[in-house]
């Protein structure tokens, strides 16, 4: 699919930013900015300036339907790029029923024509799950419910954008017993694009880079749950900073113990990094200030499909149900990494020991005389 098509009458992006006083600089920083996000070569670095330079600014349209405003709330806390600088002068955020100034009709009367004026251009953003039962009562969002709503606004769109785990995957409201027959935004969505960022929430930077991403070259390059693998494409384990510990076979076994204090991996207390595919580790939270296992708190795996139903948080993964083989295969990892790192503390003894006797038989040794 190409990029979306924004409605004729738009300013292009350049121009939104010089009209709420922004120069040519600050919109080339953005452009930097965002492509060091996305890990761009430059040559395509200066393909998304130009784009964002000389194409209007498309309309989106934002829909919330079994959530918690969680992924809203991480929206709000963007910082490259900001929430104001992505809705005053990326996109055209046509519609959003918690940051519109508009309510009730007036606010549905301003989503329909903003469907009217971009029809298969604009994109949809959904964030929460769907319920299918009783032709979605246990969901309804200004008298229509949110099946009908989804059905009737995506017909339009250009792509889908799924914000968090509940759109993405279902999330909490799909978990057991799933009581009002929950499911995901691509169990419905057929016949558009979908991209899915899980996570619950998803790191801001993570909605804006993609959206930014989409609107100047299509849709990324997709792994096999839909999610961008310019961000799900490692695990928190590849990347984390305790990572080393994993290796020497260095845990903590409590929250409170000697290896917690010192900064140990966290395997033995639940940590689902190992099997979780984002970029908390690399982006991290709050303008790249930490992530939940640099506060010490194992991962959730919260960005994985069924994560809520996948056993105890705080059991390790050998003994849970993560995977198939997975927890005896990072288990086995583990004794061989604790192994290995006790070979190499043995080995160095050694090597210091044969060094320390070198010492002593020097003839300007005090041993030696």
């Amino acid at each position: 699919m190409s990029e979306p098509s924004p409605a004729v009458d738009e300013p292009t992006v350049l121009e939104s930013f010089q009209q709420n006083g922004f120069s040519r600089r600050t919109f080339l920083k953005f452009c930097a900015a965002t492509a060091s996000l996305l890990a761009l070569p430059a040559a395509e670095a200066a393909v998304l300036a130009e784009n964002l330079a000389t194409k209007p600014r498309p309309t989106v349209i934002y829909l919330s339907f079994q959530e918690c405003t969680g992924c809203l709330e991480s929206l709000t806390r963007s910082f490259s790029p900001t929430l104001e600088h992505l809705i005053f002068n990326v996109v055209s955020l046509a519609y959003n029923d918690t940051l519109q100034a508009a309510a009730g009709e007036s606010a549905e009367a301003a989503r329909e024509d903003a469907m009217r004026k971009a029809w298969g251009k604009y994109v949809l953003v959904v964030d929460g799950a769907i319920p299918r039962p009783l032709d979605g009562a246990y969901c309804v969002v200004g008298g229509k419910s949110a099946l009908a709503s989804l059905q009737h606004v995506a017909e339009g769109a250009a792509a889908v954008i799924a914000v968090g785990t509940c759109a993405a995957f279902g999330g909490l409201p799909l978990a057991n017993p799933n009581p009002t027959g929950a499911v995901a935004v691509q169990d419905l969505v057929r016949d558009k694009p979908v991209i899915n960022l899980s996570g619950c929430p998803p790191i801001p930077e993570i909605i804006t880079g993609s959206v930014v991403y989409l609107l100047s070259f299509g849709v990324p390059e997709l792994d096999e749950h839909r999610r961008p693998k310019v961000f799900f494409g490692n695990t928190i384990h590849d990347r984390c900073y305790r990572r080393p510990f994993y290796d020497k076979g260095l845990f903590a076994t409590s929250f409170d113990d000697e290896g917690a204090r010192n900064g140990w991996c966290l395997y033995e207390l639940g940590c689902k990094g190992p099997t979780t595919y984002n970029s908390c580790a690399t982006m991290k939270w709050n303008g790249g200030t930490s992530f939940p296992i640099e506060s010490g708190h194992g991962c959730l795996g919260c960005s994985e499909p069924g994560f809520w139903d996948r056993g105890d948080f705080y059991h390790p993964l050998s003994t849970g149900r993560w995977g198939s083989g997975m927890g005896e295969k990072l288990a086995v990892a583990a004794v061989a990494g604790a192994v290995l790192g006790g070979a190499a503390a043995v080995a160095g003894r050694q090597r210091q020991k044969a060094r320390n006797d070198a010492s002593t038989q020097h003839p300007d040794h005090p041993e030696a005389k």
